[in-house]
């Protein structure tokens, strides 16, 4: 406990330290007072006192005292906000008694320090956090998206990706954020895809033609991977008819859809084609008939070739897992391929000919996968040694 002349003589002490032991004594008594009111005002008006201290020691440590807490004077720490560079970060950073009206103002005119200040704020509003993007500091903007806890505007979100989706950092930075609208998140992968392709190490190192091969085969891979998670979610309506909007939605990409296991995205893009019940689409596809099938798939304006194949996919994919087993999708990809063969002797109809390209492409991938995961299963079951063929004796020739 401090005696009131032993504070009295601190205060008006030469010394900037002991006059800053002074407020920060009156800081933390003011903040802890159960008293009388005049007692409480008195601490107050000794903390205004000390606004006025020369020595920016004593001012700091007046803030250090009074800037965690709910219960500090606005007009305080409003003035504490104004002072020298270091006390101002600290109360941007820390201070729960400023508001968005307080810091709105002030954005645009902080520097890098003091907007990084504003971006470690325990508690951040979508519109003071959309302020601080606003400025267009790459470092602080990062710091902001890698904070999930924060929610940014969806605007913002698509702003960013629009204009500085080639920025490799902000582009991961963006795609690990589960709040980022899914027709975004398509368009930063675009945009991650253009770069692979673009990077020398990978055309150095992939043929061109695979390379392509490879990046449109990932592409339709998060194209209806993201599809499937915004089906979860309820929302995919709206995904995919941007997508059909944007003459996204092929052969190609419904092959893709079920061919992967993401049969819910198919579904709701089988649903926004036909303009029919999703409800009444998903029971279609998990027990109607071949004729159901193919008159569903017919409202949504394919051809009958590439009905027949569809509806032969979805038949095979009742009885298959082929969200998770290579070897299962290996299986009716092959399928599909010879029964389109044996169907149309040899010669396939232009109609199907972007999907037998798929089925080929696809069928040497997933006999990859299929071989790994094959031998994987037998090098850890196999005990014993594997007998290899005796090799002929060689012939020993002279030396020279």
């Amino acid at each position: 406990m401090v005696a009131y002349q032993e504070f009295v003589s601190l205060s008006q002490s030469p010394d900037s330290e002991e006059r800053g032991s002074a407020a920060h004594v009156s800081a933390l008594a003011y903040l802890n007072h159960v008293g009388p009111a005049d007692e409480h005002a008195a601490l107050y008006a000794a903390l205004i006192g000390f606004l006025d201290d020369p020595s920016v020691k004593v001012r700091a440590a007046l803030a250090y005292g009074l800037l965690h807490s709910t219960e500090a004077p606005r007009p305080i720490m409003l003035a504490l906000l104004h002072d020298s560079a270091i006390i101002s970060r600290a109360v941007l950073q820390y201070s729960p008694v400023l508001i968005d009206a307080d810091l709105i103002g002030l954005i645009p005119t902080l520097d890098t320090s003091m907007l990084v200040a504003v971006s470690q704020r325990q508690h951040l509003s979508a519109r003071l956090a959309g302020a601080v993007v606003s400025r267009g500091q790459d470092a602080v903007t990062l710091r902001l998206l890698r904070r999930h806890d924060v929610t940014l505007d969806t605007g913002l979100l698509e702003d960013l990706a629009r204009k500085q989706g080639e920025n490799a950092e902000l582009r991961g930075a963006l795609l690990a954020r589960r709040d980022l609208p899914a027709t975004t998140r398509l368009l930063l992968v675009q945009k991650a895809t253009e770069a692979l392709r673009g990077a020398r190490i990978v055309r150095g190192a992939v043929a061109q033609e695979r390379l392509g091969r490879v990046l449109r085969d990932s592409y339709d891979t998060a194209l209806s991977a993201i599809g499937e998670r915004e089906a979860v979610r309820t929302n995919a309506a709206h995904y995919v008819s941007g997508l059909i909007e944007a003459d996204r939605i092929n052969t190609r990409v419904l092959l893709h859809a079920v061919v992967t296991g993401h049969v819910m995205f198919f579904a709701d893009c089988l649903a926004e084609l036909a303009q029919a019940p999703r409800d009444k689409v998903f029971a279609l596809l998990e027990s109607g008939s071949r004729p159901a099938l193919n008159a569903l798939l017919a409202r949504c304006g394919l051809g009958q070739g590439v009905r027949n194949l569809l509806a032969r996919l979805v038949l095979h994919a009742r009885a298959s897992d082929l969200a998770d087993d290579a070897a299962a999708r290996h299986y009716v990809v092959t399928a599909l391929t010879e029964e389109l063969l044996a169907e149309h002797g040899q010669v396939i109809p232009e109609e199907l000919e972007e999907a037998f390209a798929y089925l080929g492409e696809q069928n040497i991938l997933l006999a990859r996968k299929a071989a790994r995961g094959v031998m994987a299963a037998f090098a850890k079951d196999a005990t014993g040694s594997i007998a290899l063929p005796d090799a002929e004796p060689r012939l020993a020739l002279p030396a020279a």
